[in-house]
C-alpha cells in the first residue's frame, strides 16, 4: 500500500528537501506552497498524513488544522505541525487544535521519517 502524504510549507527548500525525504521512504507526495492549497489539497487529494508548516501565507497550519478537525470527513487525517518556533505555548496550541505531532525546525530528517512511520503504524 502507498500512503499519500501532503507537504505544505512556503519556503522552497524545505519543501524539496522534504519532498525528497518522502519520496525515498516510499510515499505519494502532494505539495501546497500555502495553507488555502493545503486545504484545498487535503479535501481533494485525502492524504493520510500531512506535515503543515505552522507560519504560511493564506492560512496559517494553525487554521489548516482547525479546518480539518472541524470536517468529519478529514477526521483520520494524520497531521504534523511544522515550525520554527519551538515554544511551549505553540506546542500547546497544536496538541490543543488536534495535531498528531509537533515537530520544531531545523529537525532530523531520520527522526521525522521515523515519527511519519510511528504515525501510519508502520516500520
Amino acid at each position: 500500500m502507498t500512503y499519500r502524504v501532503l507537504i505544505a510549507d512556503d519556503e522552497p527548500g524545505i519543501l524539496v528537501s522534504l519532498e525528497f525525504l518522502m519520496k525515498r521512504e516510499g510515499y505519494e507526495v502532494i505539495i501546497a506552497r500555502d495553507g488555502n492549497e493545503a486545504l484545498a489539497a487535503i479535501r481533494t487529494e485525502r492524504p493520510v498524513l500531512a506535515l503543515l508548516d505552522v507560519m504560511m501565507p493564506g492560512k496559517s497550519g494553525f487554521e489548516v488544522l482547525q479546518a480539518v478537525r472541524a470536517d468529519d470527513a478529514l477526521a483520520e487525517t494524520k497531521i504534523v505541525m511544522l515550525t520554527a518556533k519551538g515554544r511551549e505555548a505553540d506546542a500547546a496550541k497544536g496538541t490543543a487544535l488536534g495535531a498528531d505531532a509537533y515537530v520544531t525546525k531545523p529537525f532530523s530528517t531520520r527522526e521525522l521519517a521515523e515519527r511519519v512511520r510511528g504515525l501510519l503504524g508502520i516500520g
